[in-house]
């Protein structure tokens, strides 16, 4: 029997595979698909999740495959200079295709002890109250918990009975990478012209003499799994630039909608959600992949807890509590970045005054916080504004806050060398150093980054490690 079950090979499985391997979990990941997509539907990284791969360690290999971009004013396709000051040692974006993020995730999970099985389409499973029975056409498996990062269409989602209310999509966009014969300069002409009203067509050159292309679709179709024809994608590039480019040879063609719905529970027993299987939205602002990994982080250390038996009573159902309403803020602003980018006067209206806003630096700041994550914070009940917030990574005398956090333990950092984690120390790592960018004397890390507690208080302290980590060894 496996400790936990993931359904889905893409990011959010994957990083959650990792870890929960962290922490010594037995698990399997079981992957539809034989072989790993060449889709690129995400074509880039966030701040906060480039903090939480640096927190594992593993950033250096994404660092070598992407690209740094510095980050700038952008929301619904509005582009302000870059310079944006953010509350984070990591400002920029990385600029990674998703299908290399996929893999550096896998690589991670599997050098980490995670099975990872393609080829595999779960039918079923039936909860036998201590355990999930899961049931595959290759075979039955049992895990004590299974988790569904199965996508907007997910299986375990629909099996558990999980309502996912929320809006169908108004208008279908095509998205491939084919080759063309239209010169670079000839592309960027066009593409600049037809962008200052339709924010939903793009098109250029990328590395392998291709040429990725986006481009409304002519209507909305039923099943979005169904890539478009090439001649149909054609016909779009026509109607919409007057030219096809004289694109030919796809590499792969793919459709995406502006569905927005998000599921009304992300556990119900044994099983959970994460990632798409949980929320679907808008794609603009490259969201999506970061919202599921950060859920992936969120739950792993969590789940891992439950496992091994010490984590306090209600732990694992903080998962939905806090990640839920993060969605749904992300619901929201991709949301109004799709109504920013329609073409009707109204839209277009409101999209020139926030343009004008998003001139002071302040609206920029606000709105780039938003959508690269770093502004979340998690209500614990404490009044405190640092208390909930992730911290960012810190210079300490003897090197830097996240290269202590590679094991995805709790961490005391404690400025004052007179407090203790006795009795939490096979959970929670005490560190005695000091920093000039900490005006606290202590603050408690949970395993995701977040803040669980500041302060100089010996008895506060034990009152903290005892909600988020347990009840002290004997």
């Amino acid at each position: 029997m496996f400790d936990v079950i993931i359904v889905g090979a893409g990011p959010t499985g994957l990083a959650l595979a990792g870890e929960l391997r962290l922490h010594g979990v037995d698990v399997v990941v079981l992957e539809r698909d034989a072989e790993p997509t060449k889709v690129v539907r995400s074509l880039g990284i966030h701040a906060r999740t480039i903090e939480l791969l640096d927190q594992r360690g593993i950033l250096d290999r994404f660092l070598a495959a992407g690209t740094k971009h510095p980050v700038g004013g952008y929301f619904a396709g509005i582009q302000k200079p870059a310079g944006v000051r953010l509350d984070t040692a990591h400002s920029y974006v990385l600029s990674i295709h998703q299908p290399v993020t996929d893999r550096l995730l896998e690589e991670w999970a599997v050098e980490s002890g995670a099975d990872v099985r393609r080829g595999v389409d779960v039918t079923g499973f039936t909860d036998h109250g201590s355990y999930i029975a899961v049931q595959t056409d290759t075979g039955e498996l049992a895990g004590r918990f299974l988790v569904g990062c199965d996508g907007g269409r997910s299986t375990v989602r629909k099996l558990a009975g999980i309502d996912f209310p929320g809006e169908p999509s108004r208008v279908d966009t095509l998205i491939a990478e084919m080759e063309a014969t239209a010169p670079a300069d000839e592309m960027l002409a066009v593409m600049t012209e037809i962008r200052k009203t339709q924010k939903r067509f793009g098109i250029g050159p990328i590395a392998g003499g291709l040429v990725r292309a986006v481009v409304p679709a002519a209507d909305v179709v039923e099943d979005r799994a169904t890539p478009p024809t090439f001649e149909e994608f054609r016909q779009q590039l026509l109607v919409t630039a007057g030219t096809d480019f004289g694109v030919h040879s796809p590499r792969w063609l793919s459709r995406f909608g502006d569905a927005t719905r998000q599921a009304s529970r992300y556990r119900v027993g044994r099983v959970l959600l994460a990632g798409d299987a949980a929320h679907i939205h808008p794609p603009l602002g490259g969201q999506g992949l970061n919202l599921g990994v950060q859920d992936s982080f969120n739950l792993g250390w969590k789940l891992a807890a439950t496992v091994a038996g010490w984590a306090p009573e209600g732990l694992l159902d903080t998962y939905e509590a806090e990640r839920h309403p993060v969605a749904a803020d992300v619901l929201i602003n991709t949301r109004a970045q799709m109504e920013l980018i329609s073409t009707e006067p109204g839209p277009q209206a409101v999209r020139h005054v926030l343009s004008e806003l998003m001139d002071f630096d302040n609206v920029r700041e606000f709105l780039i916080s938003k959508v690269t994550a770093i502004s979340v914070r998690y209500d614990f009940g404490d009044p405190n504004p640092q208390v909930g917030k992730r911290l960012r990574d810190v210079a300490l005398k003897r090197g830097r806050l996240y290269e202590l956090m590679h094991a995805g333990r709790g961490l005391l950092l404690d400025q004052t060398g007179r407090l203790s984690v006795a009795g939490w120390g096979s959970r929670v790592d005490h560190v005695v150093d000091v920093s000039e960018e900490l005006d606290v004397p202590a603050t408690l890390l949970r395993p995701d980054g977040h803040v669980a507690w500041v302060g100089e208080d010996q008895e506060s302290l034990v009152e903290h490690l005892s909600r988020w980590f347990g009840a002290a060894d004997n």
